[in-house]
């Protein structure tokens, strides 16, 4: 049904920057909260940020002031953009998407696996030290 391609994922050197878009095939981010997720090799999936539908955002601890997440409902887009990127950002990333929401997204919402339904293939990042 629904399909995210997530792209943008890559090699960089610690301290650099990369950015990963999420794009969904038609307009389907508008009226629901997208979450990025990232899972390093043999570690489980772990929240990195989210956005709901009004433009609020979400940060997962270890990335706060360093990643910003967000949206261009126009371009049916989501955007990460990481900045001084650490060793420990080695990982997949994945977009998600909720399903379409009629309630006031909380953090504990947008940072739960379980509210998620649609999930991108995921994109390869490598931080070299």
């Amino acid at each position: 049904q629904v399909q995210l391609v997530e792209s943008g994922g890559g090699l960089v050197q610690a301290g650099g920057s990369l950015r990963l878009s999420c794009t969904a095939s038609g307009r389907t981010f508008k009226e629901a909260c997208v979450g990025w997720f990232r899972q390093a090799a043999g570690q489980e999936r772990e929240f990195v940020a989210a956005i709901d539908r009004s433009g609020g955002t979400y940060y997962g601890d270890s990335v706060k002031g360093r990643f910003t997440i967000s949206r261009d409902n126009a371009k049916g887009t989501v955007s990460l953009q990481m900045d001084s990127l650490e060793s420990d950002d080695t990982a997949v990333y994945y977009c998600a998407r909720t399903p379409r929401t009629a309630f006031y997204a909380t953090r504990a919402y947008v940072t739960a696996l379980a509210s998620y339904e649609t999930w991108g293939q995921g994109t390869q990042v490598t931080v070299s030290s």
